[in-house]
């Protein structure tokens, strides 16, 4: 057994994310990567077969897919990760917020699209921070804590700046199309909890 299976099989079992996590990123890495980079990434990761979209997914395919894509190309990482995350955002625009709702948040004056938004992304973060703990301190300040999830070694910062990107696209399209969201503190690759602030280029 390698050592990073050992690695990532001592955490808590069952945790369940949806599969746009993973399917996105290989969207992604197959239009920058290619094709036979994509499929070599994907069977370090152990990822045999792509999920069907229709099911959550164990957690730990996509930190698997991370990772690996990490040690493949680490800089690279980063832009993929942030486009995917931009895409899942989209999906869950597409296909998870109703119509009336998404209508009523791009209507609403910022300052009351906000609270509603994290309010229902607070209800519904098992599906993308997993085994973490998601903690909203208002509409325009959260904390993802991966301490809670077990990982015996900190994600790779690809993962992090995922989840800024998904926040980003959903409170740009929802909110206020100014919105941008970043990881503020702390910023250490060794840091399992991570504070994120989404801000506004216009007042």
């Amino acid at each position: 057994m390698s050592i990073e299976r050992r690695i990532l099989g001592r955490r808590k079992p069952g945790a369940l994310i949806g599969p746009n996590a993973v399917l996105q990123t290989v969207a992604v890495m197959e239009e920058r990567l290619g094709h036979a980079e994509t499929a070599a990434i994907l069977a370090d990761a152990q990822i045999t077969r792509l999920p069907s979209g229709e099911n959550m997914i164990p957690e730990i395919e996509a930190l698997r897919l991370h990772r690996w894509l990490a040690m493949h190309v680490p800089m690279g990482a980063l832009v993929i990760a942030e486009e995917a995350g931009a895409r899942t955002a989209d999906y869950i625009i597409a296909h998870r917020i109703p119509r009336a709702a998404g209508w009523l948040l791009r209507h609403l004056p910022a300052r009351a699209a906000a609270p509603l938004l994290m309010a229902a992304i607070g209800k519904h973060a098992w599906t993308f921070v997993g085994g973490g703990a998601f903690v909203a301190a208002d509409a325009w300040h959260f904390t993802i804590d991966r301490e809670a999830a077990g990982d015996t070694l900190p994600p790779p910062e690809s993962l992090f700046l995922w989840y800024a990107a998904v926040f980003t696209r959903l409170y740009r399209v929802l909110v206020a199309d100014d919105c941008t969201c970043r990881m503020i503190a702390p910023d250490m690759p060794c840091d399992l909890a991570r504070s994120y602030a989404i801000t506004r280029r216009r007042p």
